[in-house]
Order: C-alpha cells, then structure tokens, then sequence
C-alpha cells in the first residue's frame, strides 16, 4: 500500500470514528469531543511553530478558533447564570490570544490557551458523571433524586 493510501485509509477511518462519537454522544459528550479536538490541535499548531510549518500551524489555530466558538455559542448563557458568561468571555479572550499567536508565531500564547482550555476540559469530564446521572434520572422521572446538573451546560 502506498503512503498516500495509508493516510487516506487513515483520514477515513478517523472521520468514521468522529462522526460515530458524534451520533452517540449526549450533550456533555458533544461538548467534550470539541474540547479534545481543539486541545489536540492546539499541542499539533505548538510543533508546527515549532518546525515553522507556517501553513499548517495557521490552519489548525484557525480549526481552534473556530472550536471555541462552537464551545462559547454552546453555553445556555440564560441559565448559566455567572458560571456561563465568565466561560463565555473566557473563551473569548481565548480566540483573541488565538489570533494573535497565530499573527505573531507566539507559542507562549498558544501554550496559554492549551492551558486555560486544558483546565475547563478537566473540569468539565470531573462533572461527567454527575450530569450523565442527573440526565438519568429525569428521563426515569426521578429529578430530585440527583444532584442539578451544571448550569453551563449546552443548550
């Protein structure tokens, strides 16, 4: 098989098992598979400063910025209450830096947003379970019988 074939077969399969993340996964699923997405195209644009691979490195802050995008339009601003717009502009300062890293060959901004995204990813799958067993319980009609959810949850 040549090398062309491999990253084809490669890039098909990764685009299979995407899109079945996507079809199985719950709102908070969803949310998380944008996080990983972005965090890893955040660590590949840091090796593409790296190498000074200008093009590629612009393409995934550019797939970044619009991530986090998709994660700021997510959040129920209404019922979120602080929580959700405090993640709101956080996840705006964020495409800012994004911008600007990308404008500047800055990986200290880069790494910044890696960091600050690392974090809110980390929290976010700690509550996993919590929020899969509160949604588990209103489905069955036992509401009370778990802790609220979180209130930046997506829409």
């Amino acid at each position: 098989m040549s090398v062309y074939g491999r990253n084809s077969g490669l890039a098909a399969y990764k685009g299979v098992s995407v899109q079945g993340g996507v079809a199985s996964a719950d709102p908070h699923g969803l949310v998380q598979l944008l996080m990983d997405a972005a965090v890893e195209r955040l660590i590949a644009a840091r090796g593409c400063i790296e190498r000074r691979d200008v093009v590629r490195r612009a393409k995934l802050l550019h797939s970044c910025v619009i991530l986090i995008g998709e994660l700021r339009g997510s959040l129920n601003l209404e019922q979120g209450g602080p929580l959700a717009q405090n993640l709101s502009s956080l996840y705006d300062y964020m495409v800012r830096q994004l911008m600007l890293a990308n404008s500047a060959n800055d990986d200290g901004r880069v790494a910044e947003v890696l960091g600050l995204l690392s974090d809110i990813r980390s929290a976010w799958v700690a509550i996993g379970p919590e929020v899969r067993q509160a949604r588990a319980a209103a489905s069955t009609g036992t509401a009370g019988a778990a802790p609220g959810g979180s209130t930046a949850a997506p829409r």
